[in-house]
């Protein structure tokens, strides 16, 4: 009975661990920051998503986002895998077009829309220097 009530005390816990994990922590806190005359290179910080990592590279010259690149997609299901390449061109162009991390969620892949604008914020923040 008491060996019982500590291996379900663990599962849970165990359990809990990974859905904290899993629901929105961020792996890679720090973004990198490359500057090169008037084009700075920034690489946002990897977003932890309940399906995988969304991780985003901004190019910025001359003040104005020139280029963004999904550097991760999450990927742990071919449905996750799917939606977020068909949702990785929509965001980008989004971005390009707002010139900012302001953009819309593609439909079906919500989570990665999400992260997709946090690690593009995370980078424009750190190529201001905030």
């Amino acid at each position: 009975m008491r060996r019982t009530g500590i291996v379900l005390a663990a599962t849970m816990l165990a359990t809990l661990t990974l859905l904290a994990t899993k629901a929105g922590a961020k792996s890679g806190n720090a973004a990198t920051v490359v500057r090169n005359g008037a084009t700075t290179t920034v690489t946002g910080p990897q977003i932890a998503l309940t399906h995988g990592m969304v991780q985003v590279r901004v190019t910025i010259t001359d003040g104005r986002i020139t280029d963004v690149t999904a550097l991760q997609l999450p990927h742990d299901n071919p449905d996750s895998w799917n939606y977020s390449r068909r949702a990785a061109p929509i965001l980008r162009s989004e971005a390009l077009a707002s010139q900012s991390a302001d953009i819309d969620v593609v439909s079906g892949a919500t989570y990665t829309s999400r992260g997709y604008a946090r690690s593009l914020q995370a980078a424009l923040d750190a190529a201001n220097g905030k």
